[in-house]
C-alpha cells in the first residue's frame, strides 16, 4: 500500500523498526527538547500531514518502552487518524510517572498502525441471538 504524505519535519519517514512490526514508529518534530511534568499532558507535533484511502485509518499508539521505562503514555490511545483529516499528526503524550520527562527533538514518541475498517449499518431489533458467554461482563470469567 502506498500512501500520500508531506514531511515537513527534519525526520525520517515513519519506519518499521523490524520485518514483522505492525506500528511505524513517528517522532517528535521540535526545535528544543519538552519537558512533560508528572500527570501532565501536551501535543506533540510530528510535521507529517497524509493522504489514507478510504476504508483506512492510522491508529496513534503509545511505544511500549515509553510507557514501560518512563510511564509515558496516551491520552486518547489509540488516536485515529480518519481518512479525510489532512492536518499534521500530532501526539497527545501524558506522563503517569513521578518524574519529569523530556521529550527530545527526533525521538520516536508513538506508534503508527493502519488498519482497514468497514462502515457500519444498524439493522435495529428486538433480541441477539444467544452465545455461551452471553451478558457476561467484567471479570466474570474469574479472578
Amino acid at each position: 500500500m502506498t500512501i500520500r504524505v508531506i514531511n515537513k519535519s527534519n525526520n525520517s519517514l515513519p519506519a518499521y523498526e523490524t520485518l514483522h512490526a505492525a506500528g511505524m514508529d513517528l517522532r517528535a518534530n521540535l526545535e528544543a527538547p519538552v519537558l512533560l511534568k508528572p500527570l501532565e499532558r501536551k501535543l506533540i507535533p510530528t510535521g507529517l500531514y497524509i493522504e489514507l484511502p478510504e476504508g483506512f485509518e492510522a491508529q496513534i499508539r503509545p511505544r511500549s518502552g515509553l510507557a514501560y521505562k518512563h510511564g509515558i503514555s496516551i491520552v486518547n490511545a489509540p488516536g485515529t487518524i480518519d481518512a479525510d483529516y489532512r492536518g499534521e499528526i500530532g501526539v497527545l503524550l501524558v506522563n503517569l510517572s513521578d518524574q519529569v520527562f523530556d521529550v527530545n527533538p527526533g525521538e520516536r514518541i508513538a506508534q503508527m498502525v493502519v488498519a482497514r475498517h468497514e462502515k457500519v449499518e444498524w439493522q435495529q431489533v428486538e433480541e441477539l441471538s444467544e452465545t455461551g458467554r452471553g451478558a457476561g461482563g467484567y471479570g466474570h470469567t474469574g479472578k
